[in-house]
């Protein structure tokens, strides 16, 4: 293994456990050379999963591409980086146990957004309005709409919301 630090090829492993995951090994190496100590994982390699485009195109599933999008979305917010990482284990892994080798991108984005709404309601709403493309304010405050507890809602908060949600539509149409 090459030491991220100096590039030297020779390191030893000076501890080894099982990851977090099932199939997964977690090691601690020292270098030979610089003495500088990382981490490195060992993953069972399985057959990839591959996502379908909404435009139709393949590409293998890519757990750093789906990190990346939930970082992005939990971005300043209180939200430990184990979460995260616990989160993209858990969607993977029901990715891969659905024994689906093509998969929709619909299908791994939903999962994303059920996964942030159990844990923040900033972070999923900064998902879903990316995924599923508000274009204007109405599109938010549907979606915020369905965040508030209904026993919370006054009797004509609907129609309320319903009424905001005309007028932004209408100044919209103006626009254009």
């Amino acid at each position: 293994m090459k030491c991220p630090y100096c590039t030297n090829l020779n390191t030893r492993v000076v501890d080894s456990r099982p990851g977090k995951i099932e199939y997964e090994v977690r090691r601690r190496r020292e270098c030979q050379i610089c003495s500088q100590r990382f981490t490195t994982f060992e993953r069972v390699e399985r057959a990839p999963v591959i996502i379908i485009k909404k435009d139709g195109r393949r590409e293998e599933f890519d757990r750093e591409k789906v990190l990346r999008g939930i970082q992005k979305a939990c971005e300043k917010r209180a939200i430990s980086v184990n979460l995260i990482e616990d989160m993209v284990e858990l969607i993977e892994q029901e990715l891969r146990e659905s024994n689906d080798r093509e998969i929709s991108s619909t299908v791994v984005g939903e999962k994303i957004i059920l996964a942030l709404k159990k844990i923040d309601d900033v972070a999923y709403v900064r998902f879903a309005s990316v995924y599923r493309e508000f274009t204007d304010v109405a599109d938010f405050i549907r979606e915020l709409k369905e965040l508030l507890p209904q026993e919370c809602r006054p009797v004509e908060f609907d129609h309320l919301v319903e009424q905001v949600v005309d007028k932004v539509t209408d100044k919209a149409d103006d626009r254009s």
